[in-house]
């Protein structure tokens, strides 16, 4: 099984939960097993659809592009992040 990695801000909706167990061979269906365990866990992190321009996927180390179609592996930790934005 993957394991969905929580930040901190978003623990309160997993019962303060950080390293989740979860199915899925694409980040949608991560999602969809996370709002299984969880009810609406994903409403905080899509918007319209598609995630928000907010927050970044990480999958085993390496920034998802495919946004919720990104493949994940049976043994992948995905991580949910802010997305992190600046320039000049």
């Amino acid at each position: 099984m993957a394991i969905a990695v929580i930040p901190s801000l978003l623990r309160k909706y997993t019962g303060g939960r950080e390293r989740i167990e979860v199915h899925g061979r694409n980040v949608r269906e991560i999602l969809a097993a996370l709002d299984r365990q969880f009810p609406n866990f994903s409403a905080n992190l899509m918007e319209d659809g598609d995630l928000k321009g907010s927050v970044a996927v990480s999958i085993d180390g390496e920034l998802a592009t495919a946004g919720l179609l990104e493949p994940v592996g049976e043994t992948s930790e995905v991580f949910f992040v802010p997305a992190i934005g600046g320039g000049f």
